[in-house]
């Protein structure tokens, strides 16, 4: 067995790379999701800004993250931060799908009540909007959780953090000594890492989404 001859005679440096792509995509989906939802209850309300910002979305999901990525080395130069800049990017952009969707879908009727009963707007949007939308934007919050850490891999190209370094090591190597094995290690931990990610995010839905919206 190889492989498990090389995960623990590298046990250490592969734990502080795990550590890296978790923590770097940990960072890059929660500030996407901070951006998103912000930009989501700036232009919810208004049917051409909210179409507008639904449409560049899904657009700039088309960009190269390669290219993205080798754009943002002339200004910011090489390692985390255009790494951390990419990433966050892409992060954002299906979060603020969901969230325009979801917070569009909340029934009128609702919003009337909440109005009727002397809930202020920003009120109405904190405890009535927001919640109802929640489960959307979750799921928003999933599918950009497991895009970012696969996307997170290649940004050892610009010497970026985390077990992209591992996979591309090992893949320009191959014919050499442990050159699969460093290669393949790589891949488990980052599949690994999203299915940990994904079912905190669903332990999360479980104890934030009312019962009545499961």
């Amino acid at each position: 067995m190889q492989l498990w001859d090389y995960i623990q005679g590298h046990a250490a440096n592969l734990t502080f790379l795990t550590y890296q792509h978790a923590s770097l995509a940990f960072q890059t989906v929660l500030v996407g999701t901070i951006v998103a939802v912000l930009t989501a209850v700036v232009v919810y309300r208004a049917p051409f800004f909210s179409a507008f910002t639904l449409t560049t979305s899904r657009v700039a999901l088309t960009i190269p993250s390669l290219a993205l990525l080798a754009l943002l080395i002339v200004p910011f130069g090489l390692g985390v931060v255009p790494s951390f800049i990419m990433l966050a990017f892409f992060a954002t952009m299906p979060i603020i799908g969901n969230a325009i969707v979801g917070l569009r879908s909340v029934p009128p009727s609702v919003i009337e009540s909440a109005r009727g009963i002397g809930l202020p707007r920003w009120r109405i949007l904190v405890s009535v909007e927001l919640p109802i939308a929640w489960p959307v934007i979750l799921t928003g919050i999933r599918v950009s959780t497991q895009m970012i850490i696969g996307i997170a891999a290649i940004v050892a190209y610009v010497l970026g953090p985390g077990l992209g370094s591992l996979i591309f090591s090992g893949l320009s190597r191959l014919g050499g000594a442990n050159a699969l094995e460093m290669a393949l290690t790589g891949t488990i931990l980052i599949v690994i890492i999203a299915l940990v990610f994904d079912g905190l995010l669903v332990l999360l839905g479980r104890l934030t989404i009312s019962k009545g919206l499961q």
